[in-house]
């Protein structure tokens, strides 16, 4: 595996043991609708949380988060109401991300965005 690959792999790891660390119950991981992806689908009490994951080494080039550019937002939108469809959602709905930056073997340090609008 690459390392940009095995370090969004370690960042994702990260960031749903952070999510069940508060209290979320992770439903789904990497769920696919084509080429599009949904990193992290949780729940916390009755709302389902779809989470993107971003994952740096450092924030040399600007925060993991500002990589959610409206292009990515489109994608998510269209994968998002696709799992709504498929596993027939009928629960209030938000879309959080989740920013991780640090190295492998190290602690990081972990971001939460909650309510992130998808426009």
């Amino acid at each position: 595996m690459a390392a940009h690959n095995e370090l969004g792999k370690w960042g994702e790891d990260k960031a749903s043991e952070y999510l069940q660390l508060n209290g979320y119950k992770i439903i789904e991981r990497d769920w696919k609708s084509g080429r599009r992806d949904i990193d992290i689908i949780a729940t916390d009490g009755n709302e389902v949380i779809f989470v993107e994951v971003k994952t740096r080494r450092n924030c040399l080039y600007g925060d993991p988060e500002e990589a959610v550019d409206y292009r990515k937002l489109q994608s998510l939108r269209l994968a998002i109401n696709h799992y709504i469809k498929y596993r027939h959602i009928n629960s209030d709905v938000r879309f959080d991300i989740i920013s991780v930056v640090g190295m492998i073997g190290q602690e990081p340090k972990i971001d939460h965005i909650k309510g992130v609008p998808l426009y």
